[in-house]
């Protein structure tokens, strides 16, 4: 019998990007969201199509007994306390992943309360419902943020949080502590994710490479902040799904007095400049950049980097895309779709004048790169691969 899977956020990259997987592996997904405008909700209803266009291939193969995936999207709030309880009661889930969260961590510095609710009251009602209704394993997302200004890298799964420096890594670092007390109190299973700087294809807007790719070919300029001294581990969403993938069948276990709760990196393992990640976007799109230094922002680290090797202990995987070919992805997505790539209302928050690399004003014209620049740029690096196009 195949399993019954509920993926909370499905509309959202992360979210979409794990409900396409387990289609394609022949589960039943139930795919939850309540479609926020954070971002454009366009780009949340392309990721709701494909996953259509999917489910019904699928169902279109009866005769092919790994093509016996299904999909049924729900719109609802996880503050839904007694709507959410009755879905789960009703679908018997064999596996929770709840990957519904208000993101952002500027955001959570000009409207805290759309975290309260979504990433605290919200958990704490799937965390009930999970009680009443005994999943085999919930996993949920957590972030690389909650390590806050931790120096000593790689980070280490035992390195708790204990400096938050936003709101939005303060909620994912109190998933963590309310996921354990569940375990320890009901037996439930749960596993937490930090995941590192994600990114790929249909992500999201607000984060820097779709807000790069996107100002790079609007031929407008691109903030870097913190005068580009910083790096993170950038990891494509295919690593970032095979890793909740393989995870979901291995629940933690409760041995001795332990809990069976754990908290895992989901990550690269390799911190990228963001000075050679913008190189890599410019060789992918073509186009050069022209830069903003501006000082970092509030809730921001300088550096993230995840030690992996727990992850790799447990399941035998380890993130693997490089990042040219994670970016050659992007930019054919981004070319193909530049009306998805509208910027967010926070983005358009008031900025103080900086300046450019050349030390002027931020203006004047850039055209596309000459041969000569894109032989350049292609020359810092990657190496490529086969991924999934669309």
């Amino acid at each position: 019998m195949s399993m019954k899977i509920l993926v909370t956020g499905a509309a959202g990259f992360i979210g979409a990007a794990l409900c396409e997987r387990l289609l394609k592996e022949g589960l039943q997904v139930v795919g939850l969201d309540n479609l926020n405008p954070y971002y454009p909700l366009a780009l949340k209803q392309h990721r709701l199509t494909r996953l259509e266009a999917l489910a019904g291939q699928c169902v279109a193969a009866p005769g092919n007994a790994h093509r016996l995936g299904s999909f049924r999207f729900v719109k609802l709030d996880l503050v839904e306390r007694e709507a959410l309880r009755t879905l789960m009661q009703e679908e018997e889930f064999d596996v929770v992943v709840n990957l519904a969260a208000q993101a952002g961590v500027r955001h959570s510095i000009t409207q805290p309360f759309d975290y309260v609710d979504s990433n605290l009251v919200g958990f704490v009602n799937l965390l009930e419902a999970c009680r009443d209704t005994a999943p085999s394993h919930l996993l949920y997302a957590s972030s690389s943020s909650v390590y806050g200004d931790d120096t000593r890298q790689p980070l280490q799964e035992s390195q708790a949080g204990v400096r938050p420096l936003s709101l939005y890594a303060a909620t994912k670092r109190s998933n963590e502590l309310m996921a354990y007390s569940y375990a320890h109190l009901y037996g439930l299973p749960v596993t937490g994710l930090r995941f590192f700087t994600v990114y790929g294809a249909r992500g999201r807007p607000d984060m820097a490479p779709l807000r790069f790719a996107r100002k790079l070919l609007a031929d407008e300029v691109i903030d870097v902040y913190n005068h580009g001294q910083m790096a993170r581990d950038f990891t494509h969403v295919s690593d970032i799904v095979e890793g909740i993938y393989r995870l979901m069948h291995l629940p933690p276990t409760q041995e001795m007095n332990a809990a069976p709760s754990r908290v895992l990196n989901l990550g690269r393992g390799e911190p990228i400049a963001l000075g050679n990640f913008i190189n890599g976007l410019e060789a992918a799109l073509g186009v050069p950049a022209r830069k903003r230094l501006l000082p970092m922002q509030p809730g921001d680290v300088e550096r993230t980097w995840a030690d992996t090797s727990t992850l790799e202990t447990l399941t035998g995987f380890r993130p693997s895309v490089s990042l040219a070919t994670g970016l050659e992805e992007l930019a054919e997505w981004a070319q193909q779709y530049p009306s998805l790539l509208r910027e967010t209302d926070d983005e358009q928050l008031p900025r103080v004048r900086c300046f450019d690399e050349a030390g002027v004003a931020a203006g004047g014209h850039s055209g596309r790169m000459t041969k000569a620049g894109m032989s350049t740029m292609t020359a810092l690096a990657f190496s490529s691969g086969t991924l999934l196009k669309a």
